[in-house]
């Protein structure tokens, strides 16, 4: 028990002494003003160093909008391209909602205005070279973003859809007006 004691004490004292201790060396970034004593006679806190921040008020530009249409599944909720300080983005609106059936869903740019009107029902499906495949699909509902890379043209993209890779099927599609 005394050793316990000994050993509490003396981790108690190390803490308080390194907690009291000014550091040897001024950062360079704070002020050249000394420190002052307070009245309590404790030596005030030296400021922090700022650190670059980004700005968070910037605003995205939107590009083209739209909203979704169910195809095999149903599907719903906004969609947008938006550029981010030059970088080309998809962004699913909280509103997104989409089927969770398919096995390999992922988020497609189609070169067509009217996905689902230009392909038969009932799996609506695609041909190859008419999409852009972006990425899989993160969620089935809520916001998300997908980065679209920045040699792509978007003037050849109509819509964005959410379909299922293994069986063709086209879930929902969403035609995108220039904003």
């Amino acid at each position: 028990m005394r050793f316990k004691y000994w050993i509490l004490l003396g981790l108690t004292t190390l803490v308080m002494a390194g907690c009291g201790r000014e550091p040897a060396t001024k950062p360079a970034a704070q002020d050249s003003a000394p420190a002052t004593i307070s009245s309590s006679a404790q030596p005030t806190q030296a400021k922090p160093k700022v650190q670059p921040t980004v700005n968070t008020n910037l605003q995205p530009a939107t590009l083209k909008f739209g909203n979704f249409v169910s195809g095999e599944h149903p599907t719903q909720g906004g969609v947008r391209l938006v550029n981010w300080d030059g970088a080309t983005v998809l962004e699913l609106d909280q509103d997104f909602n989409t089927s969770d059936i398919g096995p390999d869903l992922v988020v497609i740019l189609h070169r067509s205005s009217d996905v689902l009107g230009s392909t038969q029902p009932p799996a609506y499906a695609l041909k190859e070279g008419d999409y852009l495949l972006l990425a899989p699909l993160k969620k089935f509902t809520g916001a998300q973003q997908y980065s679209i890379p920045t040699a792509v043209n978007l003037s050849e993209y109509q819509s964005a859809a959410i379909w299922c890779r293994r069986f063709n099927a086209t879930f929902g599609a969403a035609k995108l007006n220039p904003q």
